[in-house]
């Protein structure tokens, strides 16, 4: 009887186990058909139906869509043909970039020109491609570009000392992007007049100097010097908004050409909570600004020593070519004597976003790279005061920043202050002693104070006043009163 029961009881058990088994496989299959239903769709998802199940806030800093295309179709032809183009682009390459090196030449060299320029055998690739909808009459192609090639450059160069060094940049890497501006569309083949081509933005240029036959190093500073003059050569001869025409159809495309369209006026008024680059005492701060960084459009402030929060109060003015692209830069150094200047932060803004005639007052974050804008260290804050005026502009506002500006009684006593100046009662201008910078005054009276708490045992107070000004944190201190443990000073 016990024999049957067990036999029973396992067959029951058994059977419920199979069922089990069973209804788990079918679970675990219809999960897997339904999961791999959901990747399909999601294979079938265009970057469109991405951006309308999420809203940008939603997706990692990582995450781009990129409405650019690849170039491989291209690439494959561009070797085939790079041996043709190499020779041809040297040669006008050479003929462009020569007077352009001359122009940018150290004072410390008399002569600097190529002796050898050739492009190699490496041909560039073209890593992507994308049309850019400005509004403007024409297409505008932008087209990435990486070059790690094998060019055959030297430099000859000449001393005042008659001495010759052929120098030869090799190892060159760069990573780019390209314009390109089919203008003005015409009725006739091929449907423009006219291509324009630049280089709009230079994200990588590497490369490395060295004299044929013996080092570089031995004349001090030469390798900064020509390092510089290359990379000025090449912001001045294509670097966007400078353009190169080529002209398909006869016609007049001057309008093409790079032109002043305005002035920026900047005011650099001041800097605060500067992060300290010294191990005794305090930073030393001056302020590069530039649109465009060649050497003879940067300008530079004066050194304020041993101060984390300078005043400048210093007023520049900057050519502008294209409001819609470019951009201010602003770097703030510490000064370090003989040595190089150490970089405390950078910060830009962009021309397109301020209106025109109208002044912008603005404290920008100070940053310790442009392109990376993950930096959460504190550099501190800029104060800039920004004014666009584009050239032929009709509007009744005045300059602010203007020499004729008029002014009223009280800004004329302080800036004959702010120039260590006093007039005295003939007239005449009288120097001061004690130099200072002042752009307002605010007046503060303190009359009377009454009803105070008594901090003293005896029931009284010797009370004075401290005013603190927020920002600047500029602090005054009245004297004591007079009236002994006075509660109503």
């Amino acid at each position: 009887m016990g024999f049957v029961l067990g036999l029973v009881m396992g067959v029951i058990v058994g059977l419920a186990l199979i069922v089990g088994f069973v209804r788990s496989e079918n679970s675990r299959s219809k999960r897997r058909s339904e999961l791999a239903t959901t990747v399909a769709a999601f294979a079938r998802m265009t970057v469109g139906d991405s951006r309308k199940l999420l809203s940008p806030e939603h997706y990692p800093s990582w995450v781009v869509f990129s409405q650019q295309q690849k170039l491989t179709w291209l690439n494959l032809q561009l070797e085939k043909i790079w041996p043709y183009v190499s020779e041809a682009a040297s040669e006008l390459i050479k003929t462009n970039v020569d007077p352009i090196l001359e122009q940018y030449r150290p004072v410390l060299l008399a002569s600097l020109s190529f002796s050898k320029f050739t492009l190699g055998t490496v041909a560039p690739q073209f890593t992507g491609v994308s049309i850019i909808e400005d509004g403007s009459e024409g297409i505008t192609m932008e087209l990435e570009m990486q070059w790690d090639g094998n060019p055959s450059i030297i430099l000859d160069i000449k001393t005042y000392l008659g001495v010759a060094l052929p120098v030869q940049v090799k190892n060159i890497g760069f990573t780019g992007l390209f314009r390109l501006i089919f203008r003005p569309l015409v009725d006739e083949f091929p449907c423009f007049g006219a291509v324009c081509y630049s280089l709009r933005k230079k994200k990588k240029l590497d490369f490395t100097l060295k004299v044929i036959g013996g080092d570089i190093s031995t004349i001090p500073g030469l390798s900064d010097a020509i390092d510089g003059t290359i990379r000025d050569a090449i912001e001045d001869s294509i670097t966007w908004p400078v353009r190169k025409i080529v002209p398909i159809l006869p016609g007049d495309y001057s309008d093409l050409e790079l032109k002043p369209i305005g002035i920026l006026e900047v005011k650099l008024v001041q800097a605060k909570e500067l992060t300290n680059k010294d191990l005794i005492g305090k930073s030393d701060p001056f302020a590069k600004l530039y649109i465009r960084p060649l050497r003879n459009r940067m300008k530079k402030s004066r050194t304020i020593n041993n101060q984390l929060n300078p005043v400048w109060n210093e007023h520049f003015e900057f050519i502008v070519e294209d409001a819609s692209t470019q951009h201010l830069t602003v770097k703030i150094y510490d000064e370090e004597g003989v040595q190089s200047a150490e970089l405390i932060g950078c910060a830009q803004i962009y021309l397109k976003d301020l209106e025109p005639g109208k002044v912008k007052d603005v404290w920008l974050k100070l940053v310790k790279d442009l392109e990376i804008q993950r930096d959460n260290k504190n550099r501190g804050h800029v104060h800039l005061e920004l004014l666009y005026c584009p050239f032929g502009m009709k509007n009744g506002f005045t300059n602010p920043f203007a020499k004729n500006f008029s002014m009223t009684s009280l800004e004329k006593v302080l800036k004959n202050g702010a120039e260590g100046k006093e007039v005295a009662e003939n007239g005449d201008e009288v120097k001061k002693r004690k130099e200072v910078i002042i752009r307002g005054v605010l007046s503060v009276t303190v009359i009377s104070a009454e009803d105070l708490a008594p901090t003293d045992l005896m029931g009284k107070a010797d009370p004075f006043v401290v005013l603190t000004m927020k920002k600047t944190e500029a602090k005054n201190k009245t004297r004591v009163c007079s009236m002994p443990m006075s509660l109503t000073p």
